[in-house]
């Protein structure tokens, strides 16, 4: 064999084995510990608070890393659901130590919805914390203990909190307090506020979008005024509310629960206006909207005209909860709305009642407007059992809706209402396809 092949030979195997280590040290870089921070926050913010501590075993590089993340989440995915509420606020105070010990940088969110028992002067102390990292959600709930929670004063400084979702707190504004300048989205659960706290916070949260009101304590007179807000849900006792000077608002959610277990509203005034049209004369870009059977029968308090003088051109959704079909008031008040709603195109309604009235049943015949709901497209009513006002109502629907493509009944017995029954009714809509189920 020649020099030259030899060479050539020992040429190639230097090469070859130059390449395999090589590959040998790419395969052992460590390219995710070499990431830019933002990156690597990003990755694990996304993950479980649990599973990104545990990054801390990697090395001694990653031992901290978890500590100086933007977003707390603590929830029932970070703990055993065989510990009680305190040994989970233990551990998370355990937890909250390293992050004050070891945090560098901001932090935008905090939420804590790990049912356990915080002890308010620790809660108070790591919220000062996060309102000097420059904190922008805020988020406490269901807590297991029944003590209400007094806020800190500084929390109503945070300049850039956007989001505020609290429970079981006890809510009072410091007499300095100016307002959230950012704030965008508010949700209150179980919350002790009264009226005007309540009114002077909507009213000082002058970019609010989104406001979320679940069971709140001591609330007689509901006063909504915020130029920006889009999306309302309530679900509380009240008395009376106001949603004037909320001209954007496109989506409402309404659910009253009476105060006092007294059901039937207070006496108007003589002289002024229907509930119904006090509460709807400003809604007029709305597109959405919910309402409960005893709000319907809040809102029927007065003289009911036949529809709103304002009309809702815009509104394409409309879901009726909880509706007794025997009571004259709310449905007067609902066939009042639907007769303003030119544009509806969908229609949900859950029953809870449909006693025999002789009042409801002679109302419902005697509505005979052409082309009563001209867009409605979809109708879904839950909760039927076939009585004779039921069948009245959905006659009604089906004689006046030549654009339905869809209606679904549901009866919650073992006998749905037959179909054949149905296709038998007078119908505007050619098209339209009835479906009976059960439950």
């Amino acid at each position: 064999m020649s020099a030259k092949v030899l060479v050539d030979e020992k040429r190639g195997k230097l090469i070859k084995t130059d390449a395999i280590e090589m590959e040998s040290k790419a395969k052992n870089v460590d390219r995710i510990s070499n990431l830019p921070w933002d990156v690597l926050d990003t990755i694990l913010v996304n993950l479980p608070l649990r599973d990104a501590a545990r990054t801390s075993i990697l090395s001694s590089k990653w031992r901290y890393k978890w500590t100086g993340l933007s977003k707390f989440v603590f929830d029932d995915k970070c703990f055993p659901s065989s510990l009680s509420g305190k040994v989970r606020w233990g551990e998370i105070m355990k937890i909250i130590h390293q992050v004050r010990s070891y945090h560098s940088g901001p932090i935008e969110k905090f939420k804590l919805a790990a049912y356990c028992c915080p002890n308010s002067s620790d809660l108070d102390q790591w919220i000062l914390f996060l309102a000097q990292k420059g904190l922008k959600e805020l988020i406490l709930q269901d807590f297991s203990c029944v003590k209400r929670l007094k806020l800190p004063s500084f929390l109503f400084s945070c300049p850039q909190v956007s989001c505020l979702e609290l429970y079981g707190c006890i809510f009072k504004l410091p007499s300095d307090f100016k307002g959230f300048y950012c704030l965008k989205s508010l949700q209150l659960t179980q919350v002790s506020i009264i009226s005007d706290t309540l009114e002077s916070l909507i009213r000082n949260c002058p970019i609010l979008e989104r406001l979320t009101l679940l069971s709140i304590e001591h609330l007689a007179f509901l006063r909504i005024h915020n130029p920006n807000l889009k999306y309302l849900k309530i679900d509380s006792e009240f008395e009376d509310i106001c949603l004037e000077n909320s001209m954007l608002l496109d989506s409402v959610d309404i659910r009253m629960i009476p105060m006092y277990g007294r059901t039937v509203p207070q006496q108007l005034e003589h002289g002024k206006p229907c509930n119904l049209v006090r509460v709807f004369r400003c809604l007029t870009g709305i597109k959405k909207l919910t309402l409960s059977s005893y709000f319907l029968e809040f809102l029927a308090n007065g003289e009911v005209p036949e529809r709103l003088r304002t009309v809702l051109n815009h509104l394409s959704f409309l879901d009726l909860k909880e509706i007794k079909f025997n009571n004259l008031k709310e449905v007067t008040v609902f066939v009042s709305v639907l007769r303003s709603c030119p544009n509806l195109e969908e229609l949900y309604i859950s029953v809870a009642e449909t006693n025999f009235s002789r009042s409801v049943l002679g109302f419902l015949k005697a509505q005979c407007v052409c082309e009563f709901f001209s867009q409605l497209k979809v109708v879904r009513i839950r909760g039927i059992t076939g009585t004779i006002i039921e069948m009245e109502f959905i006659k009604l629907l089906l004689a006046r809706s030549p654009l339905l493509e869809t209606l679904i009944t549901v009866t919650y017995g073992p006998e749905r209402i037959p179909e054949s029954l149905l296709l038998q009714v007078q119908r505007a809509s050619k098209h339209v396809k009835i479906t009976s189920l059960t439950l």
